[in-house]
This record gives structure tokens, sequence and C-alpha cells, in this order.
């Protein structure tokens, strides 16, 4: 008896051993009994996480605009931004769900929870925050090798930037999200982090809201050096304005793509063109040599 005792014992201490934990961007403890096989991803960002993490072979569904990588193109679709379809989840199966802190969907993520469905909450607040989150969907996927060499190598990317970029002449930097109303990016945006990363500074960093609306007044009279929107409609705006330096010098770029707008892997190559960009605008400011 002692001896069949004993080997339930390990057997009990194995499976234990087996669960993983990580603690998601809600700062809830996430445990899954062993690595998930069946994963539905309610964000766009969270799916190229999953990928990026080695997990692509896991997500069996996603929402709209997850279009990146290819494969994801071909995954069906649960919901979209405004949100999902609880019985269209429930039919993939999962044994993870992926969403998003600010997808406004607390209601259903809570009744998956009380259906026993696991959920990690996904908030990359910081440039950095990617890579951690890289690593704690690998872990619960299985595929932690594969996240931790894609972590550090994004990390590695970063620094690289930050030690290219960083010392060199401060730009005073206005982002501007859209045209009517005007929205930018406060100190609480990723993309400030970014900013500073390229060696800019942000005109509004000190607003309360991570996307803050300004008026064209309040832009005008923080007299920015560079202005970088998504396209040059957005940028056309400005051209009258010949007394704010980004325009007298010709300092407006457009950074189209969404690489720098969804903070996914692909977040460092948004970072490397707004670096170029600022580049771009030291030279034409008289800042660096050309």
């Amino acid at each position: 008896m002692k001896h069949w005792l004993g080997l339930l014992g390990l057997l009990l201490a194995g499976i234990a051993q087996a669960a993983i934990s990580v603690t998601d961007g809600a700062g809830n403890v996430v445990t899954l009994p062993q690595p998930a096989r069946r994963i539905v991803s309610l964000a766009p960002h969270a799916t190229e996480l999953l990928f990026a993490a080695g997990a692509g072979d896991r997500v069996v569904a996603t929402v709209e605009y997850s279009d990146h990588p290819d494969a994801a193109k071909k995954l069906p679709r649960v919901g979209g931004f405004t949100g999902f379809s609880l019985e269209a989840v429930l039919r993939q199966r999962p044994d993870l769900v992926v969403a998003w802190r600010d997808g406004g969907t607390p209601r259903e993520l809570e009744r998956l929870r009380r259906m026993g469905v696991p959920v990690f909450i996904s908030h990359p607040l910081q440039p950095g925050d990617v890579a951690l989150e890289i690593g704690e969907l690998g872990r619960l996927s299985g595929t932690e090798a594969t996240a931790v060499r894609a972590a550090a190598q994004y990390r590695q990317r970063l620094a690289a930037l930050q030690q290219r970029y960083g010392g060199r002449a401060p730009v005073r930097v206005f982002y501007q999200l859209s045209q009517t109303p005007i929205f930018t990016i406060s100190g609480k945006s990723y993309i400030d982090a970014l900013i500073r990363i390229c060696g800019g500074v942000n005109v509004f960093a000190d607003l309360p809201l991570p996307a803050p609306q300004v008026s064209t007044a309040s832009v005008v009279a923080a007299q920015p050096q560079a202005i970088l929107a998504a396209d040059e409609a957005t940028l056309a705006m400005w051209r009258r304005w010949g007394g704010v330096p980004a325009v007298a010098h010709a300092a407006l770029f457009a950074l189209p793509g969404d690489a720098i707008s969804i903070p996914g892997p692909r977040l460092v190559e948004g970072a490397a063109a707004l670096c170029e960009r600022l580049d771009a605008a030291r030279q034409r400011l008289g800042l660096t040599p050309n």
C-alpha cells in the first residue's frame, strides 16, 4: 500500500509541476494545467505576439484586422474591434483566450472565465512590454525556447536604436494621430517612448491622457521641429503655418503602415522608421552635419 501511495504522490507532484502560471497585463495570474493547444486571439497585436512566440500553429481563430503574418489572414474571425461573439469563441473549444485590456468586452471575458476558459489579458504599455508578453505567451503555449529568442532579438534591436539615436541632438516632435479632431500622444503612450529612443522630445508629453485631443493653436504654440502623421493628407493642413519650425524646414514626415500603431513585435520596425525621420529632421534643421 505504501508503495502505491508513494507512486501516487510522485504522479500528483509531476502533474502539479506541469502546471504553467504567468501574470498577464492586468496583473492576473493565469494558470494552465498544460501548454495551450487551441488559442483564440481577440486583438490583432495579440495575434502577432502569439506568432512571434512560436504559437502560430496553435491559434485557431482571431478577429478582424489580424493581417500579420500572412498565415493569420486565413484564420476564422470571431469578432472585431468593438467586441466578439461568445458563441463563435466557444465553438473553437479554446484552452486559452488572449484578449486586449481596452477591448471593451469585460463582461464577455468574465463569462468565459466562469465557463472555465483561461483568459490572458494583453496590455503592452511600453515597448519593453512587447518582449515580456512574447515570453509569457511562449510559456503558456509550450514554445518558450522560440519565444525567448524572439524576445531577445526584439530587445536587442530596440537597444541598438537607443544606442545609435538616443544621444543625438533633441528634436521637438508633434505626433498626429488624426486630422479632425486633432489627436496626439502623451508621455503615457508607448509611441512617446519610441520618440525618446530616437532622441526626440514629444511636445505634448505632459498631457494627462494617453491620446489627448489638442487644438491647432496649441500645436502652433508648441513650435514642433518635426511633425509626423500617417499620411500626406494629414500633414498638408500644417503647410500654411510657416512660423512653425517643422513647416519652415520641411520637416513634415508621413509614417505609413501599422508597424508603429500596433504594439506587437513589428514595433521595432516602426521605431526604426521613426528614428530615420527624426534624423532627416535634424539635417534639415541644421542640427547635424549633412
